[in-house]
């Protein structure tokens, strides 16, 4: 179940990453569930397509940079080490965490090969909107995926996948790996930059 859970909330992070036109626009609880049924139309396109594990990584990499919003992602993820970090650390950071994201949820994407995933529907959550869709994969019992989207935005920032949070999942992963460096960032964006 925690490897599952791992590679769904980093998959669903790969998910994350697409843009509508008028990101400076609030969006609608409609507008947000269309988001979400061209990105999980894109996921099921990519797993369906029969690609090798590479193709699909550089399409899922393509996915999460449509419809993600990448810089709120990446900030919410250095946290409050991003205090300290200079606006070219910051850029290589989200630029090295976008690749790392798609990388390393890109390779257990396989594992959708012969499910899909569906949208059921959106609600307003705070200042975003929830959507809640239902994945079903080979072998398994369905269960529920939520994206966030960003009323101001328009894109997905975060999402929980049975109930396991990809924004604070991520900020872990990104601290353990700044703590093991010693606190050094550059050491670190350099590193996530070839993990994966």
């Amino acid at each position: 179940m925690g490897g599952r859970r791992a590679f769904l909330a980093g998959s669903t992070a790969l998910i994350l990453s697409a843009a509508l036109p008028r990101p400076a626009l609030a969006v609608t609880a409609g507008q947000a569930q269309g988001l979400v049924d061209k990105l999980v139309g894109e996921i099921n396109r990519v797993i369906g397509s029969g690609r090798s594990e590479a193709a699909m990584i550089r399409d899922f990499e393509g996915i999460f940079q449509r419809y993600a919003d990448l810089p709120t992602i990446a900030a919410y993820a250095l946290g409050v080490d991003g205090r300290r970090a200079s606006a070219s650390q910051k850029k290589a950071f989200t630029a090295a965490f976008t690749s790392y994201i798609s990388r390393k949820y890109g390779k257990r994407f396989r594992e959708f090969i012969g499910g899909r995933i569906e949208v059921n529907g959106a609600k307003p959550s705070r200042n975003a909107f929830e959507v809640s869709t239902t994945a079903y994969l080979r072998g398994e019992a369905p269960f529920e995926i939520l994206f966030f989207v960003g009323q101001k935005s328009g894109k997905f920032f975060n999402m929980y996948i049975e109930g396991v949070n990809m924004l604070l999942t991520e900020r872990t992963e990104i601290g353990s790996m700044l703590d093991r460096r010693r606190g050094d960032l550059d050491a670190m964006i350099a590193d996530l930059a070839r993990a994966g």
